[in-house]
């Protein structure tokens, strides 16, 4: 099966679940018609807040969501597009560098596409800590070696960069019959990992707590491929990587550390959701684990919150649940984490 527009999909796999926030549907007005068609994605990788920080996208295809990108950052932002496939990027290089000059206003075009494979960003001539933002959007699970993939994130991001990613998920291991289906893998079915074995590739590269932002179940429309699958589950989730190296631990630990946001993210004057556990309402102390604390601190969202305390102190394991707000500035253990 050759697919000429989204409009040929079996599955959800490969359709954005959910409305974008409205910034990015501002953006996405901006965007020619032709790229918009020729995207496959199954989230919207867009965190707010993103001005001037360096964007890769991996497996950027048709170029929508860099173009998307390329008016969030801003002309002091930059945003590279790395994929394989020659006629993706000729979609995408058509209208890039007026979209930049004349749509946009910029003095000089911010986004290129850039030829290569995922798993080897050095070949595609990315440095070591060369960008801010790693975006993906229903593409890693099409790789062959998805540990590279993370890898090559890890070695590509600089310190208290993120990548911030969809992609589909199982809730199994999948048989060979289906990880080997021509259709289910062009849907994004048959290459998607296990949600655990995924965790715990990320933890073996560096990424020791992957947060989960948004997940969504995917629907099968095809009755054969029902079939095929019986009762494994999939689903779109939004992750968040972080490259903290000195600052992350595999489990929630207790420093006694707090955290304010500054409501300064834009489209998020009033609240903010690190992940699905995690919600600051702006202006409120909230009591985080090290790991969050490191995540709101000492990464690229540092410049929106306050955080107060260090790791001096260590009071054993911090408890999860719900986040809840500090008694006090100083305030000790409690909140959420895992």
């Amino acid at each position: 099966m050759v697919l000429t527009t989204s409009d040929d999909l079996k599955t959800s796999a490969c359709c954005t679940a959910g409305a974008p926030p409205p910034l990015v549907r501002e953006a996405l007005r901006k965007v020619p018609d032709e790229v918009k068609a020729k995207y496959y994605g199954c989230g919207s990788p867009f965190p707010m807040g993103i001005e001037g920080l360096r964007v890769l996208d991996l497996g950027s295809g048709s170029g929508r969501d860099c173009y998307v990108c390329a008016d969030l950052v801003g002309e002091r932002g930059s945003v590279t597009g790395v994929d394989m496939t020659p006629a993706q990027l000729a979609v995408a290089r058509k209208y890039a560098d007026e979209y930049c000059t004349q749509t946009l206003g910029y003095a000089q075009p911010n986004m290129r596409f850039v030829e290569g494979q995922i798993e080897r960003l050095d070949e595609a001539g990315i440095a070591d800590s060369s960008v801010d933002l790693i975006i993906s959007n229903c593409v890693i699970n099409l790789s062959p070696d998805k540990a590279r993939v993370l890898r090559e994130a890890w070695r590509v991001l600089a310190p208290g960069g993120e990548m911030f990613f969809s992609d589909v998920y199982c809730d199994r291991r999948l048989p060979q019959e289906v990880r080997t289906h021509p259709v289910l893998l062009g849907e994004c079915l048959g290459g998607a990992l296990y949600t655990q074995d995924f965790i715990r590739l990320c933890r073996q590269v560096g990424f020791l707590d992957p947060r989960t932002l948004s997940s969504a179940e995917i629907e099968v429309r095809d009755r054969e491929l029902k079939e095929l699958l019986g009762e494994a589950r999939f689903f779109s989730v939004t992750y968040r990587l972080f490259k903290l190296p000195e600052a992350m631990e595999t489990l929630c630990e207790d420093y006694g550390q707090a955290c304010k946001y500054l409501g300064t993210i834009p489209g998020h004057k009033h609240s903010y959701a690190l992940d699905d556990h995690h919600t600051f309402q702006a202006g409120k102390w909230y009591e985080v684990c090290g790991n969050t604390a490191a995540m709101v601190g000492d990464s690229w969202l540092g410049k929106h919150f306050e955080v107060i305390g260090d790791r001096s102190t260590h009071y054993g394991l911090f408890a999860c649940g719900p986040a809840t707000p500090a008694a006090t500035p100083a305030a000790g253990s409690g909140g959420a984490c895992c």
